[in-house]
């Protein structure tokens, strides 16, 4: 493997029809030098900066929004993450957290592809010191 390696989770939202067995196929059959490992979240991609970069663009095009990518702090099967060495998977409570809200982030994309507009939200105002006493006074 090339010297300065990146290893890359790819997520696949709750709404794509797109399975992780897709992935890592599609993967295979591309002529980029990098490992894959099929996740029950989608895939893990490792391999030189650019072979990674090229991977994950040929992988989002199966469902641009939908599909997600983050950097990983460990090599695939590095021995402080894999489940193998240890049983327990820490930071998968993170990523399923992260997993939930990518349905919220692919409409946000989606939307701002047609060119809509966020709701205004109006911002909070300031209160004064008297009701803050008033507040305090009450909670007492």
């Amino acid at each position: 493997m090339p010297k300065e390696t990146e290893t890359r989770m790819i997520v696949i939202a709750p709404s794509s029809s797109v399975t992780p067995d897709q992935i890592t196929r599609l993967i295979h059959t591309l002529s980029t030098e990098v490992t894959v490992k099929e996740t029950c979240y989608g895939a893990m991609v490792e391999g030189g900066k650019e072979e990674v970069a090229r991977t994950i663009d040929a992988v989002r095009k199966l469902d641009p929004n939908r599909i997600f990518t983050k950097l990983r702090g460990f090599p695939i099967g590095d021995a402080r993450r894999c489940r193998a060495h240890h049983g327990s998977r820490p930071g998968f409570t993170q990523l399923e957290k992260e997993w939930e809200c990518l349905s919220l982030i692919e409409k946000g994309v989606t939307s701002a592809e047609k060119g809509e507009v966020p709701p205004e939200i109006p911002r909070r105002k300031k209160i004064t010191i008297e009701e803050l006493r008033r507040i305090v006074e009450e909670t007492e």
